[in-house]
């Protein structure tokens, strides 16, 4: 992954506060336990990971947002279990966000999708702009809500499909890092693939005295001449037309810039 990324994940709830309650069960466990399994999977993927809270500790939402403003994270990830004033009237997963555009709509996306494959009936990306770790939150934050605790169908699907909901997630997480991280593409045009350097730069300095932008890019064990950079394939397209009307065997290549 291009540049590592950071970021904060929030076990919602805590000590004193469970959350949500039914039949015996707690929102604040279920949380704690899916955020520090996401975590582990995103270490694993080479990014940065903080938590809130690691243990049974209550914080306010104050303090949930202050943490992660501490954190210097690019991303703030909060997990939640959702509940009805009527037990078992719905079911599936969503995920809030201060406002839907930019970075942040692009994760909660990303989240949203993923769970949807892992099993969740998706209830969509809603604004909630009074929820106050999403609103003090100085970067991208999301919260998601894993299924509701008090559907027995959607708490069966969090305890039987633990691990690939925690990996819907990390997924999620992880492809919106590198879309956004992704440097721009640049189509270039290759004349040759040469195992010694000085053939490459005879090649490299014909096409310089015909006017043509030639450079060489050492890779897999070859010198390779390659004549410009381009945004836009269609100059690269260009450039390789006028390169075959000299009769110089090439082919377009593409490769993204490194930030």
């Amino acid at each position: 992954m291009n540049g590592t990324k950071r970021i904060i994940l929030d076990a919602g709830h805590g000590g004193a506060e469970p959350g949500a309650v039914y039949d015996g069960r707690q929102e604040k466990d279920d949380n704690l336990k899916l955020a520090l399994e996401v975590g582990r999977l995103l270490a694993n993927e080479g990014v940065d990971v903080m938590f809130t809270r690691v243990d049974d500790t209550y914080q306010t939402p104050y303090e949930k947002a202050e943490i992660g403003n501490r954190s210097g994270a690019d991303y703030f990830v909060s997990f939640h279990r959702n509940a009805m004033p009527q037990p078992g009237t719905a079911s599936g997963a969503q995920v809030l966000v201060y406002e839907n555009g930019g970075a942040t709509a692009q994760l909660a996306e990303a989240i949203l999708s993923n769970l949807t494959q892992a099993g969740y009936t998706g209830l969509g990306v809603i604004e909630r702009p009074g929820l106050v770790v999403l609103r003090e939150t100085q970067m991208p934050a999301v919260l998601i809500e894993t299924g509701f605790l008090d559907n027995e169908a959607d708490n069966r699907l969090f305890d039987q499909n633990f691990e690939q909901i925690a990996r819907a997630i990390a997924g999620g997480i992880v492809r919106t890092i590198r879309q956004q991280t992704a440097g721009p593409v640049y189509y270039q045009v290759q004349v040759g693939a040469y195992p010694e350097r000085n053939a490459a730069l005879a090649a490299c300095r014909k096409l310089i005295s015909q006017g043509f932008p030639a450079y060489i890019v050492q890779q897999d064990g070859y010198y390779k001449v390659r004549a410009g950079a381009f945004l836009n394939m269609d100059n690269a397209v260009q450039m390789e037309r006028r390169l075959r009307e000299l009769n110089y065997n090439t082919y377009l290549v593409h490769e993204e810039a490194v930030r």
